[in-house]
This record gives structure tokens, C-alpha cells and sequence, in this order.
């Protein structure tokens, strides 16, 4: 294996957690990929690097109800597939906020968004279309715009996954504009999404990926000599897949995005995932990677120094670009600055004023208690992307709970059916007391202490825990690949582990629906519910977070 501290090589995944589906820009010396959010808000993380191998956040687009509003969004539904561009001096976003996810039907809507800078205050959404999603936006060396995406197909024994459309967007009109055709059917993997549209040496490249995200998950090159098609696939076969070999320490490889270096170079990012070893589960959910690419005497891309087979590479041969690195994200945050810290996000609404302050106590994040761990519509969670598979967090909160109602804690969390909360309530007689809260990833109903594999039940069915009437508490997770150590501590110096050891691995892609079912990723974070309708503050004074080797 490759020391990924190589200059030579890059390591994979370049943007670890929960960074799927990546489509990426270059502007002049400047890399920019745009990743899926699904109903993390504020939508769309956009990372900005300089040699590719360092990586900063340096946006989120979509941060205002006008772009996107996601309140009621199902699980894994939201913004999904952004695609990034930019031509004559604007950055233009195309994305999808999809409103469902089972049953027969998407409502998938498309939309278009631009901005001068990629920091910038992007301009209202221009609405494209609701036929399908993973749309993407191709920028014709004419002048001419064309908007590519899967097409969804609702009806009984049909392929859901019908082909992929093409259609013109008129920029002095604002929306799309002609017929709609049918370029592409997809190979017979199925599951035909994620379109990309290239122009190189006379031919259009139609790149998409197929097999559905599990394990199947694999990439398809396709070209014509015109825009619209009949398209050729490479008859190689398959671009970028792990399907066929379990053992890659990189599995699920798929839907990406070609691009040149400034010397010509070729690469791919493409999303992928890094199981638990001997278990089918990826905590960090889906991330982000990079291959490198040559391009055959035929003209077709193959990857660099692999003998052209398709399977994803661990560590990639570095283009030569002077290194660029950025600052280090602080280990612990405070919460000082009036703005929330690049690193978190929320859930689905575009008003977090109404659960989250860093203005009512200076000094602490202030969440207000709303409603239960899981609901869709609005509940005060805010967290950060589980990274690595050995991490500790920690925070400290002051809350005081009146009635059994009130929570407030530290979580590990994935979506409604999949958490691990360590939280802080009352008991029947009003003394506040830790406890713990699970879902075990098949239910919506929760329970106490889902353990990791092997651990016997060593403790009463009673699990809570008296904390002194008032003051601080101190709350840790200890995750060492799928076993989840929580603690407590009333002095911040002086820490007692819960019994037992949570299951981790349950806070996965795969746990629970199965591996094509949830598309996020382990999140740890902080939490306040108030069922009761009382509106309850918790106030947190700092989150840290610390990989560990």
C-alpha cells in the first residue's frame, strides 16, 4: 500500500463522510465540488481545493427558503445530485429537491440557480422540470445549453429508471425550451442516473452511472457524434465499479464527474463508501473519491495505472500541482461568532431562528426544544459529519427539564429510525436525570441500550441515572468502528460510562431498509426536544470532535 503521505499519490476518499454524488468545476487553478445534502440544511456543500488533495467548505448555496424549503421531506429525500458548472464568468447550480421516496412516484423538481461567485448570494431558483432526477446542465462549445437527467417512470411493470432526457435551456428565456428526447436507455446493469454530457475530439461522452447505490453501483461511458444520440457504450464495459471484488477497501464506486487538470490530465471524482470490516455497513455513508484517468488510442477513458480495469484505487497518482493546504478545523468549537460553524448543519428548515440561537446567551449555542428525534418537519438537531471510524465527542450542556418531555443531549444519529441518544430529563418525581435512547434501525419505535454484537446485558432494565438539581453536564461518545462508548461527567474531569456498548454500525447506510434504502451518513451532534410544547432551552457551551488513529 502506498504511503498516503506521498506526494506522489492522493488518498482516497478526498472528502471523508457523508459527501456523495460529487460533480466538479474547474476554474482556471481552482477545483470546486458540489455534493449532495439530502435534508441537511443549508443545501449543497461545495469544497474548494488547489492541488486536489486538500480540501476546504467553502459554501452552502442553498440557504434560504426561496432555494429550498425541505419541511416534511421523508428521510434520505431533499436535495439530491447537484451538478456544478460555470461558463463566461458564472457558476451555475442545477439540483433536485425530491419530495418522496417510496411507493410509485419521486416528485422530483429541478432546479437552476446561479452566482458570480461560488460564495456568493445565489439568485432565486429558475424551475426546470419534475421528470426525473440527477440533472445536470452541459454548456456546448456553440453557445448552446442542454440539461440532461433520468427520467422516473411511475407506471406499473415499467423500468423505473426510463432512459435519460435531453432538453435545450434558453438562458434569454429562462427555462427550458423544445422537444425532449430519450437519448439513452442505459446498459443492461439498469438503473440508469446520474447523467453527465462531455465534448471531446468531435464525439459527446455520456457518462452515468447504474446498478442502484449498493454494492451493484457502477459507472457507464457511452458517445455519439451527435448531441442527440444514437450512443455507443464502451465496449470495455464498465468505467468505475467494485462490484465484482468485495475485498476493495473502497466499495459502492459510482456516479462522478470527469474533469481536466490545467496541464490536461484527466480525473474522476466519484462517490464511494468504506464498510466495517466483515460487515456490510458504512457509517460514514457515502463519500467522495478521485481516479485518474488516460484515454485510449480509441478514445475511450480508462483508469491510470490499474491496466484500464475499472476498480476503484485506494491511492491515485497526484497531478503535480503545488500543494495547497488549508487550516486545520479547530478540534473544539466554541460559540462565540454569531454564525454557527462551517462544519454543522440541521435539518430541513430554512428558519433555524425559530430553534437555534447564538445571540440569547453569548457565549453557548442556545437550541430550543421542539419536536421528537425524528420528525420531519422541525426539530432543534445540530450536528456534524461522523469522518473517520475512531472519533470521541464531546460537549457540555446546561438544561432544566421540568417535566419527562424535555431532552436535551449529545447523539449519534442517521435518520428516524436509526440513533443513539445520551440525553438529560426528569423523572416522574422531577429529578433530573441521563438516559439513553435508541432506535435500532427496523423500527420507528425506541428502546434502551442496543448493544454491539458480543455484549452481554449486564444491567437493570432501569437505565437512568440522578444528576445533581442544577449545574452543567457533561456528555461524551467514544466510537471505536461499529462499538459506541457513551459517558457523562457533573465536573467535566470525573466521567462514568453507561452500561454496555451501543451498536454503531446501526447508525449506517445499510442497517435496518437495506443498502439501497438510506443515503446520508452517521451525523454526532446536539439535541433538544420539547413535546410538551413548553419550548425548553438547552444551552451548549462548545462541541468537540477528535479523530482517532
Amino acid at each position: 500500500m502506498a504511503d498516503p503521505q506521498n506526494k506522489k499519490m492522493i488518498r482516497n476518499p478526498i472528502l471523508p463522510g457523508f459527501n456523495p454524488d460529487p460533480s466538479i468545476v474547474r476554474v482556471g487553478e481552482d477545483f470546486y465540488i458540489a455534493t449532495s445534502t439530502f435534508e441537511w440544511y443549508p443545501g449543497v456543500q461545495i469544497h474548494h481545493s488547489r492541488d486536489l488533495r486538500h480540501w476546504r467548505l467553502i459554501s452552502r448555496p442553498l440557504n434560504r427558503a426561496a432555494l429550498l424549503d425541505m419541511r416534511g421531506n421523508p428521510d434520505s429525500c431533499g436535495v439530491w445530485a447537484p451538478c456544478l458548472s460555470w461558463h463566461d464568468g458564472l457558476f451555475y447550480l442545477v439540483y433536485a429537491d425530491v419530495k418522496r421516496l417510496d411507493g410509485n412516484f419521486k416528485d422530483a423538481h429541478n432546479y437552476l440557480t446561479t452566482c458570480s461567485t461560488v460564495d456568493g448570494h445565489w439568485n432565486d431558483p429558475v424551475y426546470l422540470n419534475s421528470s426525473g432526477f440527477d440533472a445536470s446542465l452541459f454548456h456546448d462549445d456553440d453557445g448552446r445549453k442542454w440539461l440532461v437527467n433520468m427520467v422516473w417512470d411511475h407506471r406499473p411493470l415499467r423500468n423505473r429508471f426510463g432512459g435519460i432526457y435531453l432538453q435545450e435551456y434558453s438562458v434569454e428565456q429562462g427555462r427550458l425550451t423544445g422537444p425532449v428526447k430519450n437519448i439513452f436507455l442505459g446498459s443492461d446493469l439498469g438503473f440508469t442516473e446520474a447523467p453527465h454530457l462531455y465534448k471531446r475530439d468531435g464525439w459527446y461522452y455520456l457518462l452515468t452511472a447504474e446498478g442502484g447505490t449498493g454494492y451493484q453501483h457502477a459507472m457507464t461511458m457511452a458517445r455519439s457524434r451527435s448531441i442527440e444520440g444514437p450512443y455507443e457504450l464502451d465496449p470495455q464495459g464498465y468505467l468505475l465499479t467494485a462490484k465484482d471484488n468485495r475485498n476493495l477497501p473502497l466499495q459502492r464506486a459510482g456516479h462522478g464527474d470527469l474533469f481536466d487538470t490545467p496541464d490536461g490530465q484527466t480525473y474522476l471524482v466519484h462517490l464511494c463508501s468504506r464498510p466495517l470490516k466483515g460487515l456490510q455497513r458504512s457509517p460514514m455513508g457515502r463519500e467522495s473519491g478521485l481516479q485518474k484517468f488516460d484515454w485510449s488510442e480509441d478514445g475511450w477513458p480508462r483508469i491510470a495505472g490499474a491496466s484500464g480495469d475499472g476498480l476503484p484505487e485506494l491511492n491515485v497518482p497526484a497531478p503535480g500541482l503545488v500543494p495547497h493546504p488549508w487550516p486545520e478545523v479547530p478540534v473544539r468549537r466554541g460559540f462565540d461568532s454569531p454564525e454557527l460553524p462551517a462544519e454543522f448543519q440541521w435539518l430541513r428548515s430554512p428558519e433555524p431562528e425559530r430553534f437555534m440561537s447564538l445571540a440569547e446567551r453569548p457565549g453557548f449555542l442556545r437550541l430550543t426544544g421542539k419536536e421528537a428525534l425524528g420528525s420531519w418537519f422541525e426539530q432543534a438537531l445540530v450536528a456534524r459529519r461522523q469522518e473517520a471510524f475512531c472519533f470521541t465527542a464531546e460537549t457540555c450542556l446546561e438544561f432544566q427539564p421540568t417535566n419527562f418531555q424535555q431532552m436535551a443531549g449529545l447523539v449519534s444519529y442517521y435518520n428516524k429510525h436509526k440513533y443513539h441518544y445520551l440525553y438529560v430529563s426528569v423523572d416522574e418525581q422531577g429529578r433530573r436525570v441521563i438516559d439513553i435512547m435508541s432506535c435500532e434501525a427496523d423500527s420507528t419505535n425506541v428502546s434502551s441500550f442496543p448493544l454491539a454484537e458480543g455484549c452481554a446485558r449486564q444491567f437493570k432494565l432501569d437505565n437512568r441515572f440522578r444528576l445533581p438539581d442544577e449545574g452543567p453536564v457533561w456528555l461524551r461518545a467514544e466510537v471505536d468502528h461499529q462499538a459506541l462508548q457513551f459517558s457523562w461527567s457533573t465536573d467535566g474531569e470525573n466521567w462514568s460510562n453507561t452500561p454496555g456498548v451501543l451498536n454503531q454500525s446501526l447508525i449506517s447506510d445499510e442497517a435496518g431498509e437495506g443498502e439501497g434504502a438510506s443515503f446520508t451518513g452517521a451525523f454526532i451532534g446536539m439535541a433538544c426536544q420539547d413535546i410538551s410544547g413548553q419550548n425548553a432551552p438547552a444551552d451548549f457551551a462548545y462541541f468537540e470532535y477528535r479523530e482517532q488513529q
